[in-house]
C-alpha cells in the first residue's frame, strides 16, 4: 500500500504541476523531469496483490494520466513551436549581418565575342 500511496501522491503533485501554468518553463521542465523519474522508480517496485482502496487509486491513476498525456503534448508543442521561431529569427539576424554569406555560385558564364 504505501508504494500505491507514494506513486498516487507524486502523480497527484505532476498534475497539480500542468494545470497550474508556472512563468518559467525551465523549473517546471525539471519539475516535471523530476517528478516523472520518481515515479517511474515507485511503478516499478508495484507488485500484485493489490487491495481493493489500491485497486482504486490505480483507476484514478490512470484517468489523471490521460489528462496529463494531453498537458505534456502541448506542452512539448509549445517548446518546438519557440524553437523553430528562435531558429528561424537566428537564422533571419544572420542573413541581415552578412547578406551574401548565402550566395552559391555554382558555375560562372563568359560571354566572349570574337
Amino acid at each position: 500500500m504505501p508504494n500505491v500511496k507514494a506513486c498516487y501522491d507524486v502523480t497527484e503533485k505532476l498534475y497539480e504541476l500542468l494545470m497550474n501554468p508556472v512563468s518559467d518553463r525551465d523549473q517546471m521542465v525539471e519539475a516535471i523531469s523530476e517528478l516523472l523519474d520518481r515515479r517511474e522508480a515507485l511503478l516499478k517496485s508495484l507488485a500484485p496483490p493489490f487491495t481493493e482502496e489500491e485497486r482504486q487509486l490505480g483507476r484514478e491513476m490512470m484517468a489523471r494520466q490521460k489528462i496529463i498525456d494531453d498537458k505534456l503534448f502541448k506542452l512539448k508543442a509549445d517548446i518546438q513551436r519557440d524553437m523553430q521561431q528562435l531558429r528561424r529569427k537566428k537564422q533571419s539576424a544572420n542573413k541581415y549581418t552578412n547578406p551574401y554569406s548565402a550566395l552559391l555560385v555554382d558555375g560562372v558564364f563568359y560571354d566572349k565575342k570574337n
